[in-house]
């Protein structure tokens, strides 16, 4: 592939209701979307890396200026891209900035696979014709307006139900929605809000048959992890401490993980999210896609990493009007009755960017050519 420019813009969509974690509430979705452009196709990609370095040390600004100077500098450096994994290695001299690298890394598959006229799942080695999707659900401010928003989605027909819990809204909102709902599919996501200080806590959740606890403690750690998930039979689900397949490969050694949330954005795109998974696999632990409020973009791109083999759980990739209004695609995504999404088997992520309606919602725009 002869990429002969880029184009970025930085993007805002405001959510249909505001989404909180333990860390933030909010009420709009800053994003960069790429363009990847070849003399006959255009590749997309998403950077979903948040205003503020909360969820980690990138923001929308920092990720822009990495890309600009660095990253595409580094991408037109080679006269051709002859296959998407060449960016991986191209991009490892930079340290981290792995959303400015999903960005661009996830535009390149989505060109690659046009190109070759196949899917993005095909492409990466994915066997599924359908994913299961859950739904994520931000801290409510009452146990009865969790209760509500559940049953909202539980008739739309999700199956399985991840919560955001931080202190205080916890072990009672969980034993809740237990009394209430029974044995639903349920796990929390801590978002690192707790310490090991808080293990009597973690041993009554244990008690609730929940599907997993997901990063309980330090977004940093893979220490404390393997203390925690040694007195649990609840798997401990690492997300914001595993930035590539290396540091899935200690954790899974020291026994701090029974199952890994693989964000596309936080390992730094596909090609290192099917590392992750593989070295998993030849582990026999499971993993899931988490996503990061995305786009219709970026959830084109999870729905077909997520097509490969060991993605066991249902993963974070909900239907286009979980979070929007209207989605940046053209015909948004949909769960069937089962809470599955097809796996687009066109050419490329399946999925036509809506132009004139990200045009509406751009505020500023740049053309890098070669």
């Amino acid at each position: 592939m002869k990429i002969e420019k880029i184009v970025l813009r930085k993007v805002k969509i405001t959510f249909r209701t505001p989404f909180e974690t333990s860390f933030a509430r909010m009420f709009d979705k800053h994003f960069i979307a790429v363009e990847a452009h070849s003399k006959d196709h255009i590749g997309y990609g998403d950077c979903s890396a948040f205003e503020h370095p909360f969820y980690n040390e990138e923001t929308i600004g920092s990720a822009w200026y990495t890309i600009e100077n660095f990253l595409v500098p580094m991408l037109f450096s080679q006269e051709t891209i002859n296959h998407p994994e060449d960016v991986n290695a191209l991009f490892s001299k930079v340290r981290r900035n792995n959303m400015a690298k999903s960005a661009l890394d996830c535009a390149i598959w989505d060109l690659y696979a046009k190109e070759n006229g196949i899917s993005v799942s095909k492409a990466l080695g994915g066997t599924r014709t359908e994913v299961e999707t859950g739904v994520s659900i931000g801290v409510q401010n009452s146990l009865d307006d969790l209760l509500h928003v559940i049953d909202g989605y539980m008739k739309e027909g999700y199956r399985r139900v991840k919560i955001k819990i931080k202190p205080g809204k916890d072990l009672n909102y969980l034993e809740g929605i237990r009394k209430r709902f029974g044995d639903i599919m349920l796990m929390v996501d801590a978002n690192s809000a707790y310490t090991l200080a808080d293990l009597e806590l973690f041993k009554e959740m244990d008690k609730l048959n929940l599907l997993m606890i997901e990063q309980p403690l330090s977004h940093d750690d893979i220490v404390d992890h393997r203390h925690l998930q040694a007195v649990m039979n609840t798997p401990i689900c690492l997300d914001e401490s595993i930035h590539d397949a290396e540091d899935a490969r200690k954790a899974i050694e020291l026994g701090s993980t029974k199952t890994i949330n693989i964000k596309v954005a936080r390992v730094g795109g596909l090609t290192e999210a099917k590392k992750v998974h593989d070295i998993c696999m030849a582990n026999d632990i499971p993993v899931w896609c988490g996503g990061m409020l995305d786009t219709g973009i970026a959830r084109a791109h999870n729905v077909a990493v997520a097509s490969l083999p060991n993605y066991k759980y249902p993963g974070d990739i909900p239907a286009s009007d979980r979070y929007w209004e209207r989605d940046v695609i053209k015909q948004p995504m949909k769960i069937d009755s089962r809470a599955m999404l097809y796996v687009p088997d066109k050419p490329g992520i399946g999925f036509e960017p809506d132009v004139d309606y990200l045009d509406k919602l751009t505020y500023y725009k740049q053309e890098i050519k070669r």
